[in-house]
């Protein structure tokens, strides 16, 4: 049997076929140096991708899929070809940075829907071009796709995009712009925009690779055209040594963050670059990674980005110039899905995350908006919390929530589809994210996303006049930035006196031991990312709940069994 598609790269490969329904996440859910499947959510948890043709709907989750499938493209354990039947630039980023500058590409071919579900069928295939065949066991055709030549002739282009094009400003800029019109030419556009700031995600040391596409950069000259932040890194810079970290992490990390401050992206290592000064201003075009900050800065702040993959990130802050798609363009900004809530009563700040992780799994790749919280009162922190699950689960770049959130205080929403969200919805998505089966906990993990002052200050408040249980650990990540704020406001020696502690420049998704001992039996948070990512990062069952609940945890050792009031049908 053949089926014929589109290949976003085209090239020759055969392999085994390994399909699935559900899109994946790279980063949190395949290990960088294996290609093992680590995400517990997904069915294919436990298989391989290293030389398979893996097919998925799309990615889902972390701007960060794109540093880790160059990894294992850099690292020989990548899947032989990737198909997709929707819409996939994170992943097929990471293919095209690995074959431009590297000569190590993998065919990515598009299916419409009816050839994406007679590929379950399949044992083997063999790639040509776009078109793929049954086969009965592997041919043995090594996977090879060079990069096309890049053929301008329908694109709308500035003189100064040719000038960076011919090399005038130098051979980083060069590359940077052939990387980004490929990746425009994919997203079926033919126009770049100017962003005026960049947050970098692929700052983060996930192996060698990573390191030597940032030096090749610095090494021919790269430095950034806009203002650009960085993102959380994998250790705590000024505290890695003390904290017992081990040199084969700290050490490439430090040196991976330099090669990015040396390119002047500034040294601010968050994930929650909202939090900084200057913030975006409605409408103001951007280029972030690190997909909580994406649909933050899209959804709640009402500027405009895509959800930028690592190492897209830093080309588009080289150049200024960056794909005129998605979320840039006011159709691909409304709602594509209306989700309707029953009543509620009881709402806590556990309830968005919560939400949020149900709402990305109905949302794969539409934009929703969520009826039903008319007249709430939802705080940045809990729109934080409600985009950072959603990012988890969703490969869309935003979200509305009616009377809410800026574009949809008066939403026209005639002809959008509906499905309605039960109190049973919820109450699977909380047992979904609370994997413990007893009521000890050893760790409580905050800031996943990084807390903002305000989140240390409810912290603080919770903590006054009562001590951390002898046996629990309590730690907050937070930015550099909110650090000092929540200093000079005596909030965090308030923590401390509780027997809290702090980290900075790293975030839950990177630590791991000795900070999360080997002798923690459980871990409860109230971020529904980290719950999400947590079981698979550290190997440990985890409890989820309201910031309240997870201090009780740690003055008595054992989270509350009861749930919460909203979970309950009136």
């Amino acid at each position: 049997m053949q089926l014929d598609g589109k290949g976003l790269l085209s090239g020759q490969a055969s392999g085994a076929v390994l399909h699935a329904d559900v899109g994946l996440s790279f980063m949190g859910g395949v290990d960088a140096a294996s290609g093992l499947v680590l995400d517990h959510h997904h069915p294919l948890f436990g298989q391989s991708v290293a030389g398979k043709i893996l097919a998925i709907p799309s990615g889902r989750g972390s701007c960060s899929g794109s540093l880790v499938l160059f990894e294992l493209l850099m690292n020989g354990h990548a899947p032989a070809a990737l198909v997709f039947c929707r819409s996939e630039t994170i992943l097929t980023l990471g293919v095209l940075i690995a074959a431009e500058l590297f000569g190590r590409g993998i065919p990515v071919l598009m299916l419409d829907d009816a050839a994406y579900a007679e590929l379950k069928t399949f044992d083997f295939a063999r790639i040509d071009g776009g078109r793929l065949t049954s086969c009965a066991e592997d041919p043995g055709v090594p996977a090879h796709a060079p990069m096309p030549d890049l053929d301008l002739s329908d694109f709308d282009l500035t003189a100064r995009d040719h000038a960076m094009l011919r090399g005038s400003e130098g051979e980083a800029r060069r590359l940077a712009m052939r990387i980004i019109l490929h990746t425009a030419r994919i997203s079926g556009v033919r126009s770049l925009i100017d962003v005026d700031m960049a947050h970098i995600d692929g700052c983060f040391y996930q192996g060698p690779a990573g390191l030597r596409f940032v030096r090749r950069l610095v090494d021919l000259g790269g430095k950034v055209k806009v203002p650009a932040t960085m993102n959380a890194i994998c250790v705590d810079r000024q505290r890695w040594r003390a904290q017992g970290v081990a040199e084969a992490i700290g050490l490439p990390s430090d040196d991976l963050a330099d090669a990015y401050v040396a390119m002047g992206v500034a040294p601010s290592y968050t994930c929650a670059p909202y939090l900084l000064e200057p913030a975006p201003k409605p409408g103001q075009n951007i280029a972030w990674g690190e997909s909580n900050a994406v649909v933050f800065a899209n959804s709640v702040l009402s500027a405009r980005t895509l959800k930028y993959p690592d190492y897209l990130d830093i080309l588009v802050a080289l150049t200024g110039r960056g794909p005129a798609s998605d979320c840039y363009l006011d159709e691909h900004r409304r709602p594509g899905l209306r989700l309707d809530l029953p009543a509620l009563s009881g709402i806590d700040d556990a309830f968005f995350p919560t939400l949020g992780y149900l709402v990305g799994k109905l949302c794969p790749n539409d934009v929703p908006i969520i009826c039903g919280l008319e007249g709430v009162k939802a705080s940045h922190d809990d729109l934080k919390a409600f985009g950072a699950a959603f990012a988890t689960t969703s490969a869309a770049a935003m979200f509305h929530i009616r009377g809410i959130t800026p574009e949809a205080l008066d939403p026209d929403l005639a002809g959008v589809p509906a499905i309605a969200i039960s109190h049973a919805d919820l109450a699977a998505t909380w047992d979904e994210l609370n994997t413990a089966t007893t009521p000890e906990v050893d760790l409580v993990s905050l800031g996943n996303p990084h807390f903002s002052l305000t989140e240390i200050g409810a912290l603080a408040r919770l903590c006054s006049g009562r001590k951390i249980h002898p046996d629990v650990a309590l730690v907050v990540t937070c930015g550099r930035d909110v650090m000092a704020k929540a200093e000079a406001a005596g909030l965090a020696d308030q923590v401390r006196a509780f027997g809290g502690q702090f980290i900075n420049d790293t975030c839950w998704c990177f630590i791991g031991e000795p900070i999360v001992s080997g002798s923690f039996r459980t871990i409860a948070t109230n971020s529904g990312k980290y719950a999400h990512y947590g079981p698979a990062a550290v190997g440990k069952p985890f409890h989820f709940a309201s910031l309240a609940a997870c201090v009780d945890g740690a003055v008595t050792g054992l989270m509350r069994e009861e749930r919460p009031e909203w979970l309950k049908a009136p």
